[in-house]
């Protein structure tokens, strides 16, 4: 069996839920691996044609025939090859399923011959924490013989105090992605479906010299509902700080925190020279999600009083952007756009540019307060500030994130020495 994996590429899944779906389906369409190992980490089910039934049906997104091929009628080739083994068959691709660890250091992924894995599990985010953690690890990963991790979300550390390790890098494909270093790391996040939609938000605006002067920022998504809600009224656990995110996901508009503008500082450290604030507000649909950035710029004003950063020249910055840089990953669109309309949509961000709009006005500073901060001055002054309010949509499942979490795993298997 090992030298038959040898020269094949193996790729692992941790998890079964939302993402690791997916992530299975997305990689099922770009055909990069030779075979796809995925553990449940539990029994699912009764039987293979159980999991091979789960494997193949989404709620959100319609079958895997309809996923791959749309609605030609075209179906995609699905078999059991072995059934004590859990071994399947899904669009030319092998696909295994492994139902009986849970530790991320007991996986088989070395006998499997994975060397690289996707943990979508949502339980193991802090890469400080050795492979030995009596509760899981992502390094337990490393232990059981895969050489790359990456974490289908942020990193979150159980030390506040502690800072991301020198073997460890949060990253968003299209934004700092190229900063991977083989060598050096060995455990990656990649971030938030949240998280990589503002980053691709930002990215054009930092890059030009008219809008890189940000007095201060903040955003609030508009966001799907996800499976760490509620479906009905539930009793908060013990130590539960947020006690909305129990209540039921059908029947409220929930305000949520999100640590997107916590994670946007180690894509884009430029971020930690504003005072970015974020938040979330989670309502009652299965997916694609809505970015309402909200930024003040250091404005310009010409001659005849005439703002220079208005609504036309924010959206001929992410036009341009849609056309060169961030071509395939930030679509710009004028139409009058709702949720359903983007679903599926492979871009990290879709700009409203018909709903951006911005405000210039004047901010006085006195001249007593220059003095107090050390101006030697008479005189008032009034500078011009630009406020701007800028959406930007997002399939937080399939869309924006599997799709970038894809391409940023398939760069990772190219470059693996």
């Amino acid at each position: 069996m090992e030298t038959q994996l040898k020269n094949k590429r193996m790729l692992g899944i941790n998890g079964i839920g939302r993402i690791g779906k997916l992530t299975l389906w997305n990689h099922l369409n770009l055909r990069h691996f030779d075979g796809i190992v995925i553990n449940a980490g539990r029994e699912v089910g009764r039987n293979p044609e159980d999991i091979l039934q789960y494997l193949k049906t989404d709620s959100t997104y319609g079958s895997i025939d309809q996923f791959l091929y749309g609605h030609s009628g075209k179906q995609c080739e699905v078999r059991i090859l072995d059934k004590s083994e859990n071994l399947f068959q899904m669009n030319g691709c092998t696909v295994k399923v492994l139902t009986s660890e849970r530790n991320p250091r007991n996986i088989s992924w070395a006998r499997e011959g994975v060397r690289l894995v996707i943990d979508c599990t949502g339980v193991f985010l802090d890469p400080t924490l050795p492979a030995d953690h009596p509760k899981g690890s992502l390094r337990g990963h490393l232990e059981a013989g895969a050489e790359k991790v990456i974490l289908s979300a942020p990193f979150k550390m159980k030390d506040s105090s502690q800072k991301i390790p020198a073997d460890s890098a949060m990253l968003v494909y299209g934004v700092n992605h190229s900063s991977y270093d083989p060598v050096k790391h060995h455990i990656i996040s990649a971030a938030s479906c949240t998280t990589t939609a503002l980053a691709h938000m930002m990215k054009p605006l930092l890059e030009t010299e008219e809008t890189s002067k940000i007095i201060t920022a903040s955003m609030s998504t508009v966001h799907a509902a996800t499976n760490n809600q509620s479906i009905l009224d539930g009793p908060p656990k013990s130590g539960t700080k947020d006690l909305r995110r129990n209540r039921s996901v059908f029947n409220n508009i929930i305000p949520t925190s999100t640590g997107a503008a916590i994670a946007l500082e180690e894509i884009l450290p430029e971020i930690k020279e504003i005072g970015f604030m974020a938040d979330s507000i989670r309502v009652p649909t299965s997916t694609v999600s809505l970015i309402s950035l909200n930024i003040t710029f250091r404005s310009i004003v010409s001659e005849n009083g005439v703002a220079i950063i208005n609504k036309d020249f924010l959206n001929d910055i992410y036009r341009k952007a849609s056309e060169g840089a961030q071509k395939d990953f930030l679509f710009f669109s004028e139409l009058q756009n709702v949720s359903s309309d983007l679903m599926g949509c492979q871009a990290a961000v879709i700009i409203e540019g018909h709903e951006n709009h911005t405000r210039t006005g004047f901010m006085a500073l006195d001249a007593e307060l220059l003095q107090h901060y050390g101006i030697n001055t008479t005189q008032d002054i009034n500078f011009p500030v630009t406020h701007a309010k800028i959406f930007g949509w997002y399939d937080n499942e399939f869309g924006c994130y599997v799709n970038c979490l894809g391409k940023l795993t398939k760069y990772m298997d190219k470059n693996m020495i």
